[in-house]
């Protein structure tokens, strides 16, 4: 909304950021509304994984199904694969294909700091819902436990929505890892 836009560009101006690239960690409806608005308002780039480029090509239609009118979101400028690195200052952040919740999505780990942002990949408790066009529950479920899993216990994972939680909670507390 008009709203949320003015609330954000007065966060990123009163916090004296400057927006430097745009990120997806997977291209469903709600992780892409203010896309266009970002890249537009800022001139930055949008990176993001090409597996999602049919969700993101039928952001629209998706999007009426669930009653949103999406803004017809910016193609993809770069292409993020497994394996890469993007800098963010001192920052480096690795990106992790862990396909299942969409064929696209990705983990941006930060070893140095200890974190990671896994979009609706894993949640506190939970996994992210397979039952979406592209999704697959066995392919999610390995992605997590062999790509996301191996990393230290004590990492900190910042899901796409909820509370914050950690490799070793999910490890041990995760009803669909025990």
């Amino acid at each position: 909304t008009e709203d949320e836009k003015k609330k954000l560009t007065e966060f990123i101006k009163e916090q004296a950021l400057k927006p430097v690239l745009l990120l997806n960690t997977h291209c469903h409806v709600d992780h892409i509304f203010g896309n266009q608005f970002i890249k537009n308002t800022y001139n930055i780039e949008y990176w993001a994984h090409t597996g999602d480029k049919p969700i993101l090509e039928n952001a629209g239609s998706f999007g009426a199904v669930y009653g949103f009118n999406v803004e017809t979101p910016p193609s993809i400028d770069k292409p993020i694969n497994d394996g890469d690195t993007i800098q963010f200052g001192n920052s480096t952040l690795l990106a992790i294909h862990v396909p299942g919740h969409s064929p696209g999505s990705i983990v941006f780990y930060n070893e140095a700091q200890n974190f990671m942002i896994v979009g609706d990949v894993l949640f506190r408790g939970s996994i992210g819902r397979s039952d979406l066009p592209g999704g697959d529950h066995e392919t999610l479920i390995n992605g997590i436990r062999n790509k996301l899993f191996s990393k230290p216990e004590n990492t900190i994972v910042y899901p796409g929505h909820g509370p914050e939680t950690s490799i070793e909670y999910e490890k041990e507390y995760n009803p669909f890892f025990n």
